[in-house]
């Protein structure tokens, strides 16, 4: 390493250059390919097979995201202007490029199924506005006496009404979004009031907001580790060389990813702010060691004194950039992809900061001088007397702090059971949010903005005739219904065939039932086909008859609620087995619960691997198991302590939060690394423990507290952003670093002096 040092010293020149060059290079890429990914399908591998029956199920029965437009009008909507804005707005979203007029539904578009003399009509509610009092009353009857439009497109209390466009994934741009915004708000007034929903809109907005999210952070995060920076290392140039690196590591990553065509996800846009905050840490001992031996070397040249900073330092730097890096790799045994390339990018940085630091801080300070500044106090200093005092007082009361550990771990483990899985877009926005409240109107007004489909599947066709067969159905969804408030309602085969039965008998609410005759459910079937376009039909039943589609609409995609459902309709499995009828699930809400699934797998095995992986490295590093286990002491209990307070919290794990595993373990264990190398250091020099105490205290005692500020601070920048994921990610792992520094010179140095394991043989 000092060879590489001293080449580096000589053309120090060409190695700011070079950096320059391909910063700038990076940018240009940046500029040019990166984009933002919002699709939660794009989040899941497509060949799991959960993900595979959903999108054969989904194709199959046209099940889609769909814009939802909800129409509100205080006094109600049986007015000629709202039922022309409904109108209206039904056949400009119709025009739309990105949307198939058939795919529009409202209504206007909607089939009313009615009875006549000659037998079945399918018509719609009116293609003409009625302007008469009397024409309104019987929209208004013809609406309340049609359940499958009652409180599902129409509000029970008549003040509201939906349109509901479906669209393809791969249309949705965000100058889509803002046309369906432009459009829907130039309806709004005259006594109606527009609200736009559904899963499109929301990851919508979750594009537009995620890099604003970026900008707002961005300079303040920068400007917080600047102000820290000055304080902790008191010198200019040392701070301005220090957050160039970490800057320059965070844009080559960055490129690097864009480069491969890899888009932003939510968990991705952290891997700037991650790398500013914890790059510096290598710039802080580094400059921290220099000038502690400029002080006490006083008369050296610049050269010499660079060397020894880069030959004392750079195992230190080199073991905890590993670390880091490792810790983060492991997520990528995810099968989320958002997670998996986190890992890989922020890994990656890590790297790169390492490189700079032990390249670029040489060049740096030999182009701009050394810093004039005194970061370590002089022998006998108040600080050194205090780190002295400190040692000593961890020595005397070991077993009271011991004994406080194994409460606190034990707390906190238990609140690690209580740990829950939230895969839900929209709980990431503030309740205060405009998009969560107009989905809690739409939600409130309907049945609601989320669907669970259960697909039926039997072994011969025409099953879904069988009144048998649908019946078991019809008990499965009415229990549900009955079980679960959130559910508002259901659309299935059983709507159908109940409201041609109803109307065909006069109207008669005893006749809204599923007949005991499969021939007269056939010859309603035959005549709904004869009346009109049956495409509404195969969205809820296949051509043949030997499989269904019943969508149960909730009111929430809070993951708990949706799994509790999903877990109760499973107990319907027997019952169908037995009358030859498979049950399977499919659409988004299911698949957001199979996705919970696969970010619990990879957090249980990214911590058990990360684990083990940082055991072997610091034993191998530090050439001892007895060192690697003490010093994975902290990060054991960092992660304990972390995952409880999510537990006790009530704080979700999902794509943002489920890092804070590899995030405790990476950081965390580099004031382990850093603590054990200087204790080592010192004992073998001293082999006085007290002496051993009180240096290691006082040199990177101190360094790890400046450190342990400088991340934190850059971690709490995260409350400012506007996704609460976020928020609670910046205020655990904030937390995860204060942890992982006590439990450092807590715990782990007493297990560390106890052991006495660099006293046993003096060199």
């Amino acid at each position: 390493m000092k060879k590489i040092t001293e080449l580096t010293l000589k053309y120090h020149k060409a190695v700011l250059i070079i950096t320059l060059l391909l910063t700038a290079l990076a940018v240009g890429v940046l500029v040019k390919k990166v984009y933002i990914e919002t699709d939660l399908d794009e989040y899941m591998p497509r060949e799991h097979p959960a993900f595979v029956y959903s999108d054969m199920a989904e194709e199959k029965f046209d099940i889609r995201d769909a814009i939802v437009i909800a129409l509100e009008n205080k006094q109600g909507i049986y007015n000629p202007q709202t039922l022309q804005k409904v109108k209206d707005l039904t056949k400009a979203l119709g025009k739309m490029p990105e949307v198939d007029k058939a795919d529009v539904t409202s209504l206007y578009t909607a089939d009313n199924i009615i009875g006549s003399e000659e037998g079945l009509e399918v018509n719609p509610f009116y293609k003409r506005v009625p302007n008469t009092p009397e024409k309104l009353s019987a929209l208004r009857q013809a609406v309340t006496t049609n359940e499958m439009v009652y409180g599902r497109l129409v509000a029970h209390d008549a003040t509201a009404t939906l349109i509901i466009a479906k669209i393809d994934d791969d249309v949705f741009t965000e100058a889509f979004y803002h046309e369906i915004l432009n459009l829907s708000e130039s309806f709004n007034g005259d006594g109606d009031n527009v609200y736009v929903a559904g899963q499109p809109i929301i990851e919508g907005t979750m594009g537009i907001i995620m890099p604003q999210d970026m900008k707002t952070m961005m300079p303040v995060v920068m400007l917080l580790i600047v102000l820290v920076l000055m304080i902790v290392l008191r010198s200019l140039k040392a701070t301005i060389i220090t957050l160039f690196l970490v800057l320059v590591s965070a844009i080559w990553s960055f490129a690097i990813m864009a480069a491969l065509g890899i888009p932003i996800y939510a968990p991705t846009t952290l891997i700037p702010i991650l790398l500013i905050a914890i790059g510096v840490a290598d710039g802080i001992h580094m400059f921290s060691h220099l000038q502690l031996y400029r002080q006490q070397n006083t008369g050296k040249s610049k050269e010499h004194i660079i060397t020894n900073m880069v030959t004392e330092m750079w195992k230190p730097v080199v073991m905890t950039s590993v670390t880091t890096a490792v810790g983060f790799l492991t997520l990528i045994t995810s099968d989320v992809y958002p997670i998996k390339y986190f890992a890989v990018f922020s890994a990656l940085g890590v790297l790169f900061a390492m490189a700079l630091s032990l390249i670029f801080i040489p060049a740096g300070i030999q182009a701009a001088g050394l810093p004039r500044a005194r970061l370590q106090p002089k022998e006998g200093s108040f600080f050194n007397r205090g780190a002295a005092l400190y040692g000593r007082l961890m020595v005397r009361y070991r077993k009271i702090f011991s004994v406080w550990t194994v409460i606190f771990v034990a707390f906190f483990g238990y609140g690690m059971t209580k740990v829950w899985i939230n895969s839900s877009f929209l709980e990431r926005f503030p309740k205060s949010h405009q998009i969560v409240q107009t989905d809690a109107f739409v939600n409130e007004h309907f049945m609601g903005t989320t669907n669970i489909n259960v697909i039926l599947e039997a072994k011969e066709a025409d099953a879904f005739k069988n009144p048998q067969v649908l019946k078991m159905a019809e008990k499965m969804t009415r229990e549900t219904e009955a079980r679960f408030p959130e559910i508002g309602g259901a659309l299935s085969i059983n709507d159908f065939i109940r409201r041609m039965n109803k109307v065909l008998n006069e109207d008669r609410e005893e006749f809204n039932t599923i007949p005991d005759d499969q021939d007269l459910i056939a010859q309603y079937i035959l005549l709904y086909e004869m009346s009109g376009d049956p495409d509404n039909l195969w969205e809820v039943v296949d051509t043949d008859f030997q499989s269904g589609n019943y969508s149960l609409q909730v009111k929430t995609d809070n993951s708990k609620t949706l799994n509790a459902i999903i877990d109760y309709l499973r107990t319907y499995e027997g019952a169908f087995a037995q009358i030859g009828i498979k049950m399977n699930f499919a659409g988004s809400g299911y698949t957001s619960l199979v996705f919970n699934d696969l970010i619990l797998i990879g957090q249980i095995k990214s911590l058990a691997y990360s684990l083990v992986i940082v055991l072997a490295l610091l034993s191998f590093m530090f050439r001892s198991i007895k060192v690697g286990i003490i010093g994975t002491v902290p990060i054991v209990i960092t992660t304990i302590i972390s995952f409880g307070v999510l537990g006790w919290l009530n704080i979700p794990l999902e794509t943002t939060t489920a890092l804070i595993s590899s995030i405790a373990v990476g950081i965390g264990i580099d004031y382990a690394v850093h603590f054990i190398d200087r204790y080592k250091i010192n004992a073998l020099l001293t082999g006085d423990k007290e002496v051993t105490v009180r240096k290691t205290m006082a040199h990177s005692g101190r360094a790890l507290l400046f450190n342990a500020v400088v991340v934190i601070a850059g971690f709490l920048v995260l409350l400012l952003s506007e996704f609460v994921p976020n928020q609670a990610l910046g205020a655990i792992v904030s937390l995860n670093m204060f942890t992982s520094f006590v439990g450092t010179i807590t715990i782990m140095f007493i297990i560390l002096y106890m052991s006495d394991i660099y006293f046993k043989k003096k060199k």
